[in-house]
C-alpha cells in the first residue's frame, strides 16, 4: 500500500510549532525563525521524505520565475497547434534562452485572452511570450494585468507596455517576389489563409517585388481538406502559372505534394517558396526556398525584454528582425 504523504501540517505537529513557521522554512523564508528552529524542521523533513510541492515554493516566492508562453490555439491547427512546424521551432528556441536565465518555461494553449488573463495571474507568472493573437487582444492583455508580455509573431501597432518582437514580413516577401521576376517567371500566384496581419504584409511585399499586376491572389480556407479540395478545382489554374508563393512553408510544403500527385514538377512546372525557415524546408523533395527567420535572436531578445518591462526600462517597444532568402531546390530559372 502506498505511504501517505507527508503534510507540513504533521510536520508543525511532531515538532510543536505553527504551520506558518514551517512553510516559512521550506520556503525559505528564515528571516524571522531561529537557526535552531531552521535545523530541527529541515531535519525533520529529510527525515519524513517530506516532498515539498513545487507550485506552492514558486508561488510563496516574490519571483516565481515562470514564463508563460501562450499559443492561440485557432481553429486553422485543427486542434494540433502543439504540432505545427513554426511553432514547434518558436518553443524550442524560446526553452533554451528561458533556461539558460535560469526561468522555467510554462506553455499553455488558450482560445482567447481572458484564459491568458486567469492562467498568468493563478501562477504568478515573471512574464509572458504570446504567440498568433491579434490586436485587440494584446490591448485587452495591457489593460487589465500588470504582468509584462511580449507579443511573438503577430501585429501589434503602437505598443504601450508591450514589447513587439516583429519581422520585416514586407521585405521577405519583396525578396521572394524579386527572385522569381529576376528568374524569368511572368506568371505567379500567392497562397494565404487570409489578408490581415503579417500574412497581408508579406503578400504585399511579394507583389511589389515581382510586378505590378503580375501576380494572382489565392486565399485558401484554413482547414486542411477544405484546402486541398479547392486547390483541385482550380488545379487548371496552377497548370498556368510557373511559380507559387506561400505565406508560410508549412503551406508551400502542403502545395509541393498535392502539385507533384496531380502531375506538376516542382520546379519544372511551377518554382514554390515559402516563408519561416522551419527544419522541414530542408528535409522535403525537393528542398524549399524559403524566407529564413532567426528564432534563436528572436526569443533571445524577447526574454530580454521581458527582464526590462520588469525593471520599467524598455525603451524599444517594437522591434523588427530582419530576415533572409534562402534558394533551394523548389525554383528554378526559366530558360
Amino acid at each position: 500500500m502506498e505511504q501517505q504523504r507527508v503534510r507540513i501540517r504533521d510536520i508543525a505537529e511532531e515538532l510543536g510549532l505553527s504551520t506558518a513557521t514551517v512553510s516559512n522554512v521550506i520556503h525559505g523564508k528564515t528571516g524571522k525563525v531561529s537557526g535552531e528552529t531552521v535545523r530541527r524542521v529541515q531535519a525533520l523533513l529529510e527525515e519524513r521524505q517530506y516532498i515539498p510541492s513545487m507550485a506552492g515554493i514558486l508561488l510563496a516566492q516574490n519571483s516565481s520565475k515562470i514564463i508563460g508562453v501562450f499559443l492561440n490555439d485557432h481553429e486553422k491547427y485543427e486542434g494540433r497547434v502543439l504540432e505545427d512546424a513554426f511553432i514547434a521551432a518558436s518553443l524550442n528556441a524560446l526553452c533554451a534562452e528561458i533556461e539558460a536565465h535560469g526561468q522555467f518555461m510554462m506553455v499553455k494553449r488558450a482560445k482567447n485572452p481572458g484564459e491568458i488573463l486567469q492562467f498568468a495571474s493563478m501562477w504568478n507568472m515573471d512574464g509572458l511570450v504570446v504567440i498568433g493573437f491579434c490586436r485587440q487582444d494584446y490591448m485587452f492583455l495591457r489593460n487589465r494585468m500588470r504582468i509584462p508580455f511580449v507579443v511573438y509573431d503577430g501585429v501589434c501597432e503602437n505598443p504601450e507596455r508591450i514589447a513587439n518582437i516583429t519581422l520585416d514580413n514586407r521585405g521577405g516577401g519583396f525578396q521572394v517576389g524579386a527572385l522569381f521576376r529576376r528568374t524569368g517567371h511572368r506568371r505567379a500566384l500567392c497562397i494565404s489563409d487570409n489578408e490581415t496581419g503579417v500574412d497581408r504584409a508579406r503578400m504585399e511585399g511579394f507583389r511589389a517585388g515581382f510586378a505590378p499586376g503580375g501576380a494572382e491572389t489565392l486565399i485558401v480556407p484554413m482547414q486542411r481538406e477544405q484546402r486541398l479540395a479547392l486547390y483541385r478545382r482550380e488545379l487548371e489554374r496552377f497548370r498556368r502559372i510557373t511559380a507559387a508563393f506561400a505565406v508560410s512553408d508549412v503551406y508551400a510544403i502542403e502545395l509541393m505534394r498535392f502539385l507533384a500527385e496531380s502531375g506538376l514538377s516542382v520546379p519544372g512546372d511551377v518554382s514554390v517558396a515559402g516563408f519561416d525557415g522551419i527544419p522541414l524546408g530542408e528535409m522535403v523533395t525537393p528542398t524549399l526556398t524559403t524566407v529564413r527567420q532567426d528564432g534563436a535572436l528572436r526569443a533571445k531578445i524577447a526574454v530580454e525584454r521581458l527582464q526590462e518591462l520588469r525593471e520599467n526600462r524598455c525603451a524599444e517597444a517594437t522591434v523588427v528582425l530582419p530576415v533572409q532568402l534562402i534558394e533551394r531546390e523548389s525554383t528554378r530559372a526559366l530558360r
